[in-house]
C-alpha cells in the first residue's frame, strides 16, 4: 500500500522541502536456490517518505519489517531495484564515485551494536582521526581540537582518545559512535536500534544526549527501532512498516493516543507502558 492523503495524519509538515525523500522505493533480494532456481523476497514496496529538516522520524515496525532496508537505501548502502531517493531535491539514487563520497559527509548512521561498531584496535584517537584527515583535511593542532571537541560534545573526557574500545562500557562505545558520525558535520543522521544492545538506565541517557545533540547541532533523525517506548521519546513523527509496506506516517502524539491502522494499534497496545509516554513527554517539554 502507498501512502496517500488519506493515511497521513494532521501535524505533518504543510510547508517546506523535505531534506530526503523517497519515491516509490522497492528492494529484492535474491534468497534461496542454486543455478538460478532461487526466489525474490521483496523487502520494501512502493515506498514513498519525506522526511523534513530538523524533525526526528521514526521507523517502526517488527523483525522484518523493511525498515532497516529502507534506511540503507536512503544511505545508498543499499541499492534500491527501483524508485528514487532525493537529498534537498537531488537524485541521489545513482550516484558513484566522489559525489557519492560527499554525500558520506551529509548523512551518517549510527549502527546497532556498539560493540561491534568498533576497530578494537585502534584508539578512539585513531577512530576519530580518519574521517578529519580523509574528509576534512584536518591535521595538527586543528585536528587535536576537533577530537577533544567532538568527544565533548557526546560527554567523554579528552584523555578518552588514549584509550581502545575495550576499556569502554556499551554506552560509552555508543557515544564514541556517536562522535564519529558527527565528526563530517552531517546534517542527517540514520539510527539504526542504538539503544537496543544497551541497559536500560543507559538507554536513557543515550536517548538524552540524542534530543540535546539534535536542539545543538540542527540535526535531522531517522530513528530505527522496534522499541516504541523509546520511539515515543525521540520522534515526531512515526512511519509504520510491516512486511515491506509504510502502512501509515502520523504524528507521535497520534501514535501514542490513538493509532487508527489496526496493525499500528496491535503495536502500540503490546507495550502498554507506550500510553503512559504521552503526558510524561508534555510535562518535559513544557518544563
Amino acid at each position: 500500500m502507498t501512502i496517500t492523503a488519506a493515511n497521513v495524519k494532521p501535524g505533518l509538515p504543510e510547508s517546506g522541502k523535505p531534506i530526503i525523500e523517497a519515491r516509490d522505493l522497492v528492494k529484492h533480494f535474491r534468497a534461496g536456490g542454486s543455478f538460478g532456481h532461487g526466489h525474490d523476497v521483496i523487502a520494501v514496496k512502493n515506498v514513498s517518505l519525506p522526511i523534513y529538516a530538523g524533525e526526528a522520524f521514526g521507523l517502526v515496525g517488527e523483525s522484518g519489517s523493511g525498515k532497516t532496508t529502507l534506511g540503507r537505501m536512503l544511505l545508498r548502502l543499499e541499492e534500491p531495484t527501483s524508485g528514487q531517493i532525493l537529498y534537498e531535491g537531488k537524485d541521489i539514487t545513482h550516484l558513484h564515485g566522489s559525489e557519492l563520497r560527499q554525500l558520506r559527509s551529509a548523512i551518517q548512521i549510527v549502527f546497532q551494536d556498539p560493540y561491534q561498531a568498533l576497530n578494537p584496535w585502534m584508539t578512539i584517537r585513531q577512530t576519530l582521526s580518519e574521517p578529519l584527515k580523509l574528509f576534512r583535511g584536518l591535521k595538527g593542532a586543528a585536528l587535536d581540537r576537533e577530537i577533544v571537541r567532538l568527544l565533548e560534545i557526546v560527554g567523554l573526557p579528552a584523555t578518552s582518545q588514549k584509550r581502545l574500545p575495550k576499556e569502554f562500557s556499551g554506552g560509552q562505545r555508543q557515544r564514541i559512535c556517536l562522535a564519529r558520525a558527527l565528526a563530517l558535520k552531517p546534517s542527517l543522521l540514520v539510527l539504526d536500534e542504538p539503544t537496543s544492545a544497551l541497559d536500560v538506565s543507559v538507554q536513557a541517557q543515550i536517548i538524552n544526549l540524542l534530543r540535546e545533540l539534535q536542539r545543538e547541532l540542527n540535526l535531522t533523525y531517522v530513528f530505527i527501532s522496534h522499541d516504541l517506548a523509546v520511539v515515543g521519546q525521540v520522534c515526531d513523527r512515526v512511519g509504520i512498516m510491516r512486511y515491506g509496506e509504510l502502512l501509515e506516517i502520523t504524528t507521535r502524539d497520534q501514535f501514542i493516543t490513538a493509532p487508527t491502522n489496526a496493525y499500528s494499534q496491535t503495536l502500540r497496545d503490546a507495550v502498554p507502558e507506550v500510553g503512559k509516554l504521552l503526558p510524561i513527554m508534555q510535562l518535559q517539554e513544557g518544563a
